[in-house]
């Protein structure tokens, strides 16, 4: 059985392949293009044949050249698999030619006459000749393969014509529109499909560029007031410098004062790189959980938050619905502002995404000092009602990797086993690669409910 099992997985397989589009639309799976290769194979046999045949006796041949005649029909129905219009041009050569031997016998015989020029297999011959080439080639190509027909039938029947036969040209024309019209019908749907198929991928990658472009401004915007702040206190320190030493030399000051007109002109061109970071027309995101200034629009008025602000970051979750519990471990010894600014902004985007896809989870926040940076950890448990549908969407994952790649840290995302979701940061405290900090092995205790894993990925 289980040899069976693999053996049957391995023709499921087989048979689904996505091969290169040679016979659109029937190309998609193999068992389509089986299926058509069986089908056209089996038309060519019957004409070939019973067409055979049949063209032997109403047109007065001999078996051989009867089986000649529908053996060219026969080859021009495979043939048109790969090469569509050789085998349209072979299968109205074969057709005239065919009319052209049967004339000599149409001067006798009883009325009415057999078929002519179009007898039974010439014409099925043809309609799958003329629906195999709708489906390869473009619709003007198509069109005139239809014409052609139309003309040579018209010179045939009209221009030569015979004298005891059943007129089939006008009926044989009518039909051969309907495979034309069909193939052309299903091949501009496969070219709609693939050309929604490739722009849809365009258009994926252009948002995914912008939102990652949105997210990286907004994070050099919040940059922007830290580094203000230092060149701002450069400045005084510089102007007062000056008044606190006794009777300073000029070179002192001079070099003081240099000092100063530097980080003016530093501010200044900060300035200048934050207004082209702003968007033409900004508008300040609403937060709807109360967490805070996210940082986008306008660059706040406020000083950015730091590791301080933590403890009004997480009563503002928890006056928002969430049962949130806090692990400190270690020492804090104090971390550059930008390091504490992407501490908080990750624990902001994790505890605003529990919110946003686990309404009445328990969350944990983790935070763990050590000398070579800080660690982080949010895990919440699965949600306790339904997820309500998230309005808009946000850059949330994206925005904590940038964070912690800009600072050469790390950040982890992934479910957990009671169908929570959990995420670890480590933030080195300088610009150093971040040493391999361990994690939580497990979500912590937390008693889940039966719900499956919430999709995450919007930030607040």
């Amino acid at each position: 059985m289980p040899r069976l099992r693999t053996r049957l997985r391995g023709l499921g397989a087989w048979l689904g392949d996505a091969p290169s589009p040679q016979s659109p639309p029937f190309s998609r799976y193999r068992w389509r293009r089986l299926l058509t290769y069986l089908i056209t194979g089996y038309v060519a046999l019957g004409v070939t044949l019973a067409g055979g045949e049949e063209i032997a006796r109403d047109y007065r041949f001999s078996t051989q050249e009867g089986l000649l005649a529908g053996a060219v029909q026969g080859a021009a129905v495979v043939l048109a698999l790969r090469r569509p219009v050789p085998a349209w041009g072979l299968a109205l050569a074969g057709t005239v030619a065919t009319a052209m031997a049967a004339r000599p016998a149409l001067v006798t015989g009883p009325l009415p006459g057999p078929n002519w020029p179009w007898g039974t297999p010439t014409l099925l011959a043809h309609m799958t000749v003329l629906l195999l080439l709708a489906l390869r080639v473009r619709v003007s190509g198509a069109l005139v393969a239809l014409a052609g027909t139309a003309l040579t039938t018209y010179l045939v029947q009209g221009a030569l014509g015979a004298q005891r036969y059943t007129s089939t040209g006008f009926v044989a024309v009518a039909l051969f529109a309907v495979p034309v019209l069909v193939g052309t019908a299903l091949r501009g749907r496969s070219e709609a499909r693939t050309q929604l198929v490739e722009q849809t991928t365009i258009t994926a990658e252009e948002r995914a560029r912008r939102t990652l472009l949105e997210e990286r401004s907004r994070i050099a915007r919040e940059l922007h007031d830290v580094v203000a702040h230092h060149m701002s206190v450069i400045s005084i320190q510089a102007q007062v410098a000056p008044h606190l030493v006794d009777d300073p030399s000029e070179e002192l000051k001079e070099n003081l004062a240099g000092i100063r007109q530097n980080a003016l002109e530093a501010l200044t061109e900060l300035r200048r790189v934050l207004g082209v970071l702003r968007s033409e027309n900004p508008e300040d995101r609403d937060d709807p959980y109360g967490l805070g200034n996210p940082g986008t629009g306008h660059a706040p008025d406020a000083p950015q938050p730091t590791l301080d602000r933590l403890d009004v970051l997480i009563e503002n979750t928890r006056a928002a619905g969430l049962d949130v519990v806090t692990d400190i471990k270690g020492e804090f010894h104090g971390y550059p502002p930008g390091v504490e600014l992407s501490a908080y902004r990750i624990v902001q985007e994790a505890l605003s995404n529990a919110l946003r896809h686990a309404p009445g989870s328990t969350v944990r926040v983790e935070v763990s000092h050590f000398s070579g940076g800080l660690h982080l950890g949010i895990i919440n448990s699965a949600p306790r009602r339904p997820v309500a549908p998230s309005p808009g969407g946000g850059h949330g994952l994206l925005g904590m990797r940038e964070r912690a790649v800009m600072l050469g840290g790390s950040v982890t995302a992934t479910p957990t086993l009671h169908g929570g979701f959990m995420v670890t940061a480590f933030l080195p405290r300088d610009d150093s690669i971040a040493p391999r900090v361990p994690g939580p092995a497990a979500a912590p205790d937390i008693a889940p409910a039966p719900a499956p894993a919430p999709e995450r990925g919007n930030g607040p």
